[in-house]
């Protein structure tokens, strides 16, 4: 029988967590979000990647919130959030998060997005309204990496994109197919072997895709989600002090394969944009950590995003 998820089907989908949950409505999304931490304290909006609900931070959120008030979101298409049939892209995405620190925060805010949500904080470094954003940090973000048409190295089908493109083929757009043991045989042969690797054999889907719309992977796949957001220019305009954060990162000789978020040529090309646009922007390397930071060493992304934030000008 093919499964279906989403808001449609909560009973089916969602799992309680530490933190209470709610809503806001931003007209056309109505986005799940929660908060940690004192309102007195400095504000920090917490961006999801793929696949990833709010809940993804919520180790790390237990540590910053002693520091800052936490706001972290359920991105359209994810979570507890709306989903927009044919709307999924990072200006429609950008522009819900410039609306949420309006409506949510109301306040100036520092600004951490892993992966799809790290390219949305280079959004909101780029395009958010004037005196909105202290700085942001990019954790581990595929920029130039989820372009289809890119001006820097290695596409999204040269990367994690064949992953995305298996999701949207078997589970479809809002889980309208379902077909998750079609899904797992098929990872064997439409996969790179490197990328099948990570389908982990199981008789249902992980919370996470449980809470996700495969119309995010089709987006990428086919570029649409870019299609009016051009990496290079978006860098070009960077308003605000900016820590990129690069974790593992390979690149196939042979093939022009990259494993990983972004390679070292698009993390200096990066560079070079934020730089020219009068901007700061640090950079550390972590090349034995996963995708995930703050997944994977809560207390290690903590550290390094309360450090670098102590740099920023005052609120």
């Amino acid at each position: 029988m093919p499964f279906h998820f989403g808001p449609d089907y909560p009973a089916e989908t969602y799992i309680a967590h530490a933190y209470a949950e709610q809503g806001i409505d931003l007209g056309e999304v109505t986005m799940n979000y929660a908060v940690a931490g004192a309102p007195e304290s400095p504000a920090l909006l917490l961006i999801p990647g793929q696949t990833e609900s709010w809940w993804g931070y919520e180790k790390a959120m237990e540590i910053l919130s002693r520091r800052f008030q936490v706001f972290a979101v359920d991105l359209r298409g994810q979570g507890r959030s709306t989903r927009t049939p044919g709307r999924y892209t990072l200006d429609n995405m950008g522009n819900d998060l410039v609306r949420f620190i309006d409506l949510a925060i109301g306040r100036r805010v520092i600004v951490s997005g892993l992966s799809s949500g790290g390219v949305l904080s280079a959004w909101l470094s780029a395009y958010a309204k004037p005196g909105t954003i202290r700085g942001c940090l990019y954790e581990d973000p595929p920029l130039f990496a989820s372009e289809v048409n890119t001006s820097c190295g290695p596409s999204v089908r040269q990367a994690i994109g064949p992953m995305f493109a298996l999701f949207s083929k078997y589970l479809g757009d809002q889980w309208s197919i379902g077909d998750w043991q079609g899904m797992q045989a098929a990872a064997k042969t439409e996969l790179p072997a490197w990328m099948a690797g990570f389908m982990v054999p199981s008789d249902e889907p992980p919370q996470t895709l449980k809470e996700y719309d495969p119309e995010w992977g089709k987006a990428f796949w086919t570029g649409t989600v870019a299609a009016s957001c051009d990496h290079a220019r978006m860098l070009a305009r960077v308003k605000v002090p900016v820590l990129l954060t690069h974790h593992f990162r390979m690149v196939d000789e042979k093939t022009g394969t990259l494993i990983g978020a972004l390679s070292d040529l698009q993390a200096n090309r990066v560079r070079e944009l934020v730089a020219a646009a009068g901007q700061r922007i640090d950079y550390q390397s972590f090349p034995e950590m996963g995708h995930s930071m703050h997944g994977q060493d809560p207390q290690l992304f903590a550290d390094v995003l309360t450090k670098w934030s102590e740099t920023l000008p005052p609120v």
